[in-house]
C-alpha cells in the first residue's frame, strides 16, 4: 500500500444545464456520487460538497435553489472543504461551480484528476 489515503472532492455540475429541474439536478448528483465508491475502493476518502451543503441549506430555511440561504452556504462550504482535501476529481459537463473548485484547489496545491484511472490505488 502507498501512503495515506487522499480526501478527494468530486466536483461536477449541480444546476448547470438543468433549468433548476429537480430530476435533472438529482441526475447530476447521482453522476457525481457514482464516482464515490470506486474512489473508496482505490483506498481514498470521497466526498461531495453537496453532502455537506444540502442539509445546511435546508436548516438555513432555503425555499428554492439560488435564494439567499442557498447562496450563503452552497459554494462557500465546498470552497472551505478544499482546505481539507488532497485532490479534486472533476467530472461531468460544463459547470462554473465545479470549475471554481478546480481553480481554488490548484491554488491550494491540491492534485486535480479528470478520470478515475488517474487516481492511484492506495
Amino acid at each position: 500500500m502507498n501512503s495515506k489515503p487522499m480526501m478527494i472532492l468530486i466536483a461536477g455540475p449541480y444546476r448547470s444545464g438543468t433549468n433548476d429541474d429537480p430530476e435533472k439536478i438529482q441526475a447530476n448528483v447521482h453522476l457525481m456520487e457514482s464516482f464515490a465508491l470506486p474512489i473508496f475502493r482505490k483506498g481514498h476518502i470521497p466526498l461531495l460538497g453537496e453532502w455537506f451543503a444540502l442539509p445546511l441549506v435546508s436548516l438555513a430555511g432555503s425555499k428554492q435553489i439560488g435564494d439567499e440561504p442557498f447562496n450563503e452556504i452552497f459554494h462557500p462550504i465546498a470552497v472551505m472543504l478544499l482546505d481539507k482535501c488532497d485532490a479534486v476529481l472533476r467530472v461531468g459537463g460544463t459547470s462554473t461551480g465545479a470549475d471554481q473548485m478546480v481553480s481554488v484547489a490548484k491554488e491550494k496545491g491540491a492534485k486535480i484528476f479528470y478520470s478515475l484511472e488517474e487516481i492511484p490505488q492506495r
